[in-house]
């Protein structure tokens, strides 16, 4: 019989990133909501845990947990703030994560350490203008010139843009896409203003130009030419925590519907005693069960080492519709005080919204989906 279970050592990982969150996240999240911004203590503060490279090795500066530790992070943090989850996010799952798939021995070494022990921080810089869904099509140059890349172009909506140290960049060579470690500090690096944004306020999203930024020939990661398979490879773990974010998201929306509906009298009775706040309560409780399962699923089939191209799209397409359908039954039990800014249902409600845009699409989720059952007619 399968039987799925945490080991000690996760279930005191999320213990701890639990007891965290309940004491420094919670306190001022919805304080990062109306600032826009993610106090910096905060940061440190996660990098000293080990919640900024919890999954990646030991010897890496890491914590050693693997896919499976990330997704336990994730889904206690976004319990606590959509935003700090997505900055996290951003840094380790598809940041720092290039690195860590596609780098050398001496890349991880001088880049990936610092990130993962939390001492910088990165960030990944994919999407264009005209390449967004359509990533492929980059125009983002990177011109060899002696012992150094030359790098020129704009890139748009780029998580922790203004606040990174050292972000993954995928630009065209005349090989084709490749991916490039960028030091921010870089003369010709710039970060614009960061995007006025619905939800997840206090992530930082920026444009970034890149004015002939110069870099060493040895900051090309992996193979020239190879980059977009590299992203689309990094992209497969990102959509694994964004999930697990979901999820975290989820519960916490769950608990606070089922405390408020024990609490708030209509009728002269509690309005958990009526059977329409029953059946939104139990849907909620159904799609978190379906949305834990193929999380944790998934992710220890990636810890395996197994391709899950499919099921991560699975796990981002699913988990993001499933979110926003908990967040509006959530708003929808607390009525006027739901969409009140009083109570935090309202701020889950707009950051849950993101999550079917970025990592690419929910409707390009989809047709991974579908070509890759046409490619293996059906078998999972």
């Amino acid at each position: 019989m399968f039987e799925f279970k945490f080991t000690e050592e996760q279930n005191m990982l999320r213990e701890m990133v639990k007891d965290f969150t309940n004491n420094e996240i919670k306190p001022i999240a919805s304080k990062i909501d109306e600032n826009e911004a993610i106090p910096p203590e905060l940061i440190k503060m996660l990098g000293e845990i080990g919640v900024l490279g919890v999954s990646f090795p030991e010897e890496y500066g890491g914590g050693g947990f693997g896919e499976v530790g990330y997704c336990i992070s994730q889904e206690e943090i976004a319990r606590g703030c959509m935003s700090t989850a997505t900055m996290i996010g951003a840094h380790q799952s598809i940041g720092s994560n290039t690195i860590y798939i596609g780098g050398t021995e001496e890349q991880k070494q001088k880049y990936l350490v610092p990130l993962a022990n939390g001492e910088k921080l990165g960030a990944f810089c994919l999407t264009e203008a005209q390449a967004g869904s359509d990533s492929f099509n980059v125009r983002t140059k990177a011109t060899p010139d002696g012992d150094e890349w030359i790098i020129s172009g704009e890139k748009l909506w780029i998580t922790n843009g203004e606040i990174a140290d050292i972000v993954s960049v995928f630009a065209r060579t005349p090989k084709g896409v490749s991916a490039f470690i960028v030091e921010t500090d870089r003369e010709g690096f710039h970060a614009g203003p960061a995007e006025k944004k619905m939800g997840i306020r206090g992530s930082k999203t920026n444009p970034i130009t890149f004015d002939n930024v110069r870099i060493p020939k040895e900051n090309l990661i992996g193979r020239d030419g190879r980059g977009f398979l590299l992203a689309m490879k990094t992209l497969d773990a990102g959509r694994l925590g964004l999930g697990a974010a979901c999820l975290g998201a989820a519960k916490e929306l769950l608990e606070y519907s089922t405390r408020y509906a024990k609490e708030r009298k209509q009728f002269d009775q509690t309005i958990n005693k009526f059977q329409a706040v029953q059946f939104m309560l139990a849907d909620m409780a159904l799609l978190i069960f379906n949305m834990e399962s193929i999380v944790y699923r998934t992710a220890v089939e990636y810890d395996l080492g197994k391709d899950i191209s499919r099921q991560s799209a699975m796990v981002k397409l699913y988990c993001s519709e499933s979110l926003d359908k908990v967040a509006d039954y959530a708003v929808q039990i607390h009525g006027g005080m739901g969409y009140s800014r009083e109570l935090p249902i309202e701020r889950y409600y707009r950051d849950s919204r993101i999550n079917k845009i970025f990592e690419g699409t929910n409707e390009i989720q989809r047709g991974i989906i579908a070509r890759d059952i046409i490619k293996k007619n059906g078998v999972m």
